[in-house]
């Protein structure tokens, strides 16, 4: 079994961990998330486009038909689950066993960016959503909203779904400027970390959207997450070396462990520390099985 990291931040590789019925085969695998019950959610690209596994990788069930058209981002947090239906700009709630909660934007509206390419540098910044791409919660209970693939902007909601205000602009260089705003999280003490994927950066803000800090130095990040410890994990897109790699940094900023993957799109840290890479290219999930 390959064994990757070192010190504290050890794991053993499954590659292709997921157990699937006889016949099955996953799809574009967007992203993965975790319930309390150490339960993982896979989010793929075609039906059903939630697939529920135990943490050994049996399958249980799965749910989302007719619900999700182009999922991008999941999260559960209080065993609730958040997601993104990309291409509908919509941002969902649901139950863990699928049923709707919330729908958040107009499914097929989208806001005028001037943008038809998704990814490309939008040519303005417009109102939610044109290709939404993450759905976070908050401790003080309001909603952000990454957008997206044709938009550059950050999105807070009130719990209703009530928009209380939006930032970001299209750039490359100047804080507060995005390129494919990717995947967000909010931290115990409200604080907002952005995936700029192209521009290869994660910028972190206030809850209100004030500009605090970026951290720089890594590929194009798809997606963030925290563990319980204040510990945060990247998975990062191809960097100079042309390799993708999952990257684990402390609070301040600074790389604790780094190593090469399998192009990964999405990923989760579950509450025993392992790690979960959802991949749109292979079609699968690796799983990294934490060593203590």
């Amino acid at each position: 079994m390959t064994t990757v990291g070192s010190g504290n931040f050890k794991y053993e590789l499954v590659q292709d961990w997921p157990k699937l019925p006889a016949g099955e085969k996953l799809g574009t695998v967007s992203s993965a998330a975790t319930d309390s019950q150490d339960r993982v959610y896979v989010f793929q690209r075609k039906d059903p486009p939630v697939m529920v596994f135990d943490r050994d990788g049996n399958f249980l069930n799965s749910w989302g038909m007719g619900a999700i058209t182009d999922p991008h981002g999941i999260n559960i947090v209080d065993d609730i689950v958040y997601v993104t239906d990309r291409s509908d700009h919509v941002a969902l709630r649901f139950t863990l066993d699928g049923k709707p909660l919330q729908v958040i934007g107009e499914r097929g509206v989208f806001s005028d960016t001037g943008c038809e390419k998704p990814g490309d540098l939008c040519p303005r910044a417009a109102g939610p959503f044109n290709y939404c791409t993450e759905l976070s919660t908050s401790p003080s209970g309001d909603l952000y909203v990454s957008d997206g693939y044709r938009n550059a902007r950050v999105h807070r909601f009130s719990k209703d779904g009530t928009l209380i205000n939006s930032w970001g602009q299209p750039g490359k260089e100047a804080p507060g400027e995005f390129h494919l705003v990717h995947s967000l999280l909010v931290d115990p003490e409200g604080k907002v970390y952005v995936c700029d994927r192209t521009n290869r950066r994660v910028q972190i803000f206030s809850p209100d959207g004030e500009f605090i800090t970026m951290w720089t130095g890594m590929g194009g990040p798809d997606n963030i997450v925290r563990d319980s410890e204040g510990i945060f994990y990247i998975a990062e897109q191809a960097d100079e070396s042309g390799d993708d790699h999952v990257s684990i940094w402390d609070g301040d900023g600074n790389v604790l462990e780094r190593w090469p993957i399998r192009h990964a799109h999405g990923l989760e840290v579950d509450a025993h520390g392992d790690i979960y890479l959802g991949l749109t290219i292979d079609q699968s999930v690796d799983k990294y099985v934490r060593q203590r």
